[in-house]
């Protein structure tokens, strides 16, 4: 969603890298771009202000003008801006407290409530290990308690069963009744949301919210709405006092405002981050990567993360033995463009790499995420089972049956059967250089590990 602000920025920045030596004048200019791409990106005014203040306090000090690389020194004290304009440090939500912890999610209609209920549901259950019920506030809406109940089945958690009649504050004091005597460890409740701020809106929750007194209020924005987001934020943080903010659609195209207005303007920390549709599509957000990936920095650590919780451990470790004897054939090829696939989009992975930002423009262009990966499958999959094992016996008249089978061409195949005869030559150089293990090992050391000892690949 930074897309346009990192790419104005990265102009900005490449300019100052080019000058040996940098004047007042020059930082004055870089700052009034910088300015007019935050305004571009839907950043509140006031916010606009004060970043531009905090930078030039620091850009023009004789100790920026004067360094061997003074355009480096720019770019980290507006990085060190942004990641304090972002919220400064990652704040988890909050589950220090006795159980059943109440987690109050409110919001404007269609800002993605209910389904972030049950994506924080899931989160959860597999990263905390928390007994979670879910329970659907919202009688206005018509089917929205049978959405969550869907989505808590999904998420595998408890969900209240809905009894028709009840309040809104029936059905919490219900749910919390409920958690009491089977042992929940938390109370997600998920209130009704409304097309706008309303009065009768903000007494039905804080009714709910005097009633069950929640550790956490949090604030569900859609990040698409720009500028609107920051309004509704405000309104409900004055008569609520939310605790946190989740921002949705993290992974759209918006131009990122909201995101850096929201910590300035309410006070509140951005928690989560919806970056998906998926159900496990929920992470925690992090200041210091989303500053990077906006400066064209990247997030390796993220990144690494991410390989370590979708990868399948015991699959890579069988494939990567698999290398080492010189064993790899289609499909262990087809079984890594799958463990790939689950990390996400391509282009999602790329803007996670320093550097690519130039060229993940051409790579969506190129549609990749959605024919690439999908063709190669398909034609893995026409294959026979001997053919694949065996990639030689695809002569002519097979590739024509393959390639009519997947829907592609023989072009494709070929191209595919080029690509993995690069990549089986590849492994055996590696085996002889000194075996698949030492090159994992490698990997594992520059990467500085997994998360929990686990490896990432």
């Amino acid at each position: 969603m930074f897309d346009t602000l990192s790419g104005k920025l990265g102009e900005v920045f490449d300019r100052l890298r080019r000058r040996g030596s940098l004047s007042e004048a020059d930082v004055t200019e870089a700052l009034r771009e910088i300015r007019l791409a935050l305004l571009d990106a839907d950043v509140a005014l006031p916010v606009v202000k004060d970043f531009i203040a905090t930078v030039k306090e620091k850009a023009v000090g004789a100790e920026v003008l004067r360094s061997v690389s003074p355009g480096q020194m720019v770019v980290k004290i507006v990085n060190d801006a942004l990641v304090e304009a972002l919220g400064g440090a990652v704040v988890p939500v909050n589950l220090l407290a006795p159980s059943p912890i109440p987690i109050l999610m409110v919001g404007l209609q269609g800002s993605g409530k209910t389904t972030t209920s049950g994506k924080l549901a899931l989160r959860l259950r597999t990263r905390e290990r928390k007994k979670v019920l879910l329970a659907s506030l919202d009688t206005q809406r018509p089917a929205a308690q049978l959405q969550l109940e869907q989505l808590a089945q999904r998420a595998e958690v408890a969900s209240l069963p809905i009894i028709a009649g009840q309040t809104p504050l029936q059905i919490a004091q219900r749910a919390m009744d409920v958690a009491r005597r089977e042992v929940f460890d938390v109370v997600i409740l998920d209130t009704a949301g409304r097309l706008s701020i309303d009065a009768a809106l903000m007494e039905e929750v804080k009714s709910i919210r005097f009633a069950v007194n929640p550790v956490e209020t949090l604030l569900v924005v859609d990040a698409m709405t720009g500028q609107d987001a920051v309004t509704t934020a405000t309104a409900f943080n004055q008569a609520l006092g939310i605790t946190g903010i989740v921002m949705t659609r993290l992974d759209g195209d918006a131009r990122g405002g909201a995101a850096l207005s929201m910590r300035a303007v309410t006070g509140a920390p951005i928690k989560l981050a919806g970056t998906g549709e998926k159900l496990d599509a929920l992470d925690e957000f992090n200041p210091e990567r989303i500053a990077g990936r906006i400066l064209g920095m990247g997030d390796i650590v993220g990144l690494v993360e991410r390989a370590a919780q979708n990868i399948d451990q015991a699959e890579a470790e069988k494939l990567a033995k698999r290398m080492a004897k010189g064993k790899f054939d289609l499909d262990d090829y087809a079984s890594q463009l799958k463990q790939i696939s689950k990390m996400g989009s391509l282009s999602g992975i790329l803007g996670m790499l320093p550097g690519v930002g130039k060229i993940k423009k051409q790579i969506e262009d190129a549609n990749l995420d959605t024919t690439m990966f999908k063709r190669q499958a398909a034609i893995i999959s026409s294959m026979t089972k001997a053919e694949r094992r065996n990639p030689d016996l695809l002569k002519a008249s097979r590739k024509k049956r393959v390639a009519a089978g997947s829907g592609t061409s023989v072009q494709e195949v070929n191209k595919l059967l080029k690509q993995f005869d690069d990549m089986s030559t590849m492994m055996k150089r590696m085996n002889k250089a000194g075996g698949q293990e030492a090159m994992m090992r490698q990997m594992q050391a520059a990467m500085g590990g997994a998360k929990g000892g686990r490896r990432p690949f």
